[in-house]
């Protein structure tokens, strides 16, 4: 099988599109957790089946190495799949609230219901895993689910749309491939859930076009994301993961090491350290590698290079440039300062700053001092060091000795905080992000001599017998909380032994009415 051509979806068939995949949930056909199975499990295997031609569609659009992809995406997407199929049963069974006295009698029950047809918008950099993991937890969640790839991979979003209706039911899964005209329109239309990974510009469009038809709305928005140096680290190691992290996919990484925080007196030595890297990953320079990938297109290649040719610091390894292949060379910038062109946004290219500070204080003053960040990395041999860093900050996840490597674990959400997402997806995560928790209850007849007290009229011997069902007890009063004037401690009713035991034979009464009705 080849890679089809890129082929735009009509504007104005998206909303017909909608009210097809809203007819086909309509019917109940997601409810069952057998069909959610069989599709998670074909989903599974139209990423096995096509690892060939998703790892050449992403080689076309990205000019990415196989194994890049291989390790980045496909491995992680599986994971995700297969972590769904084997637990959805579960995720999605009814789930009985703990035993609770009062409220016991009522069997009350959180229900896991699907929110319905969602949209789920990801970009160009990782689309296999923004795009199938969270919709295994859609799947698993029993949502039918419309994909919007990003234009900037037409190889991969030609290919998914292929793809797609031939491994899965087509009434409830679908593609929708187009640029801005595609996404507006979508927009306009309410959806169960939209969960949109991209950049903060846009994300602030999708939730005002979200407002209006409110729909809920998860995002995933980036940011710079810093890496503290401690000098008291593993050089060699640390130097090699920050490098890894910082120039996979040629940078274009939401969750990539966007600049260093390091004492200034261990700068030149760690710089150096990350030069060796680049000689042992790039013998011959990244643009005689296979191994490096290209800048997506040209808008982006021209703001990367406006941003490293401003730069006030020194270009101490790389910096080079070539239009035509969509080329950045691995770049490493120091001395740079809080206000260099390269701190003015985030990066999303090969090229690293390095900022100087005095101590961990002030490198903690200056994360704080902006939005929070997607991702923050930690490298320190010190435990103090690290705990300093970690709950003196804010931010999406905090990584310790290592870049990138939390999208893969099992059980961890990916998300960010404030201006770098809400929400987060990733196995149960995207069960959760497309589920509706819908709290259910049946309240027995016999209850009703135990809360009459709720009607009018309303009599002091009502209210008392209500306070006492639903009014709780609170541990000691604080020291420091004065007492006001004029208050009285309640004191316990001598009746509330009597109100119990008539309470426990009503109980019991219920349950022989329940046990001879079953």
């Amino acid at each position: 099988m080849a890679i089809p051509a890129y082929v735009e979806t009509p504007v104005e068939r998206i909303p017909e599109i909608r009210d097809s995949l809203e007819k086909a949930f309509r019917s109940g056909k997601t409810k069952s957790v057998k069909y959610r199975k069989e599709q998670l499990l074909r989903l599974a295997y139209l990423v096995k089946d096509n690892f060939g031609l998703l790892q050449e569609a992403l080689a076309k659009d990205l000019g990415r190495a196989d194994a890049e992809t291989s390790i980045l995406e496909l491995g992680n997407t599986l994971g995700d799949i297969k972590t769904s199929y084997e637990n959805v049963a579960k995720w999605a069974k009814p789930e009985r609230l703990p035993f609770m006295f009062n409220w016991f009698a009522m069997k009350p029950t959180l229900r896991k219901e699907p929110k319905g047809v969602v949209l789920i918008i990801f970009p160009f950099n990782y689309p296999i895993w923004l795009s199938l993991g969270p919709m295994a937890g859609a799947i698993a969640a029993g949502c039918a689910v419309v994909l919007k790839p990003s234009e900037l991979t037409p190889a991969y979003s030609a290919l998914i749309a292929e793809l797609i209706p031939k491994y899965l039911d087509p009434e409830i899964y679908t593609v929708v491939n187009g640029a801005v005209p595609q996404a507006t329109k979508l927009l306009e239309l309410r959806w169960g859930q939209i969960l949109y990974t991209g950049g903060g510009r846009v994300g602030q469009i999708v939730l005002s076009a979200a407002a209006k038809t409110l729909t809920p709305v998860a995002t995933e928005l980036g940011g710079k994301s810093p890496a503290v140096i401690d000098p008291n680290c593993d050089l060699k190691t640390s130097a090699k993961r920050i490098v890894w992290g910082k120039m996979s996919n040629s940078g274009q990484t939401c969750v990539a090491p966007d600049y260093v925080l390091i004492p200034k007196a261990f700068e030149a030595q760690f710089a150096q350290a990350l030069k060796e890297v680049l000689y042992e990953f790039y013998p011959e320079g990244a643009a005689k590698s296979d191994s490096f990938s290209h800048i997506i297109n040209g808008g982006h290649f021209e703001r990367i290079k406006g941003l490293l040719d401003a730069t006030r610091g020194e270009v101490v390894y790389g910096g080079s440039t070539d239009k035509e292949k969509l080329f950045i060379e691995p770049t490493i910038v120091t001395g740079v300062k809080a206000d260099d062109s390269l701190m003015s946004e985030e990066i999303f290219g090969p090229v690293l700053p390095i900022v100087p500070v005095e101590d961990v204080d002030e490198a903690i003053a200056f994360i704080n001092a902006h939005d929070h960040p997607l991702a923050l990395y930690v490298f320190s041999k010190s435990a103090a060091f690290k705990s300093k860093v970690i709950e003196n900050t804010q931010s999406g996840s905090a990584i310790v000795n290592d870049t990138l490597v939390h999208g893969a674990v099992e059980g961890f959400p990916f998300g960010g905080i404030g201006p770098s997402g809400s929400g987060a997806h990733k196995g149960k995560f995207s069960f959760d992000m497309f589920t509706h928790i819908r709290p259910t209850l049946d309240n027995p007849s016999w209850v009703e001599m135990m809360m009459s007290g709720r009607y009018p009229p309303y009599t002091a011997a009502k209210a008392s017998s209500m306070a006492k069902l639903i009014i709780p007890s609170l541990p000691s009063r604080p020291s420091y909380l004065p007492k006001l004037e004029g208050t009285v401690a309640r004191r316990t009713s001598n009746r509330w032994g009597v109100w119990f035991l008539v309470a426990a034979v009503a109980v019991g009464y219920g349950l022989i009415r329940v046990r001879r009705s079953a």
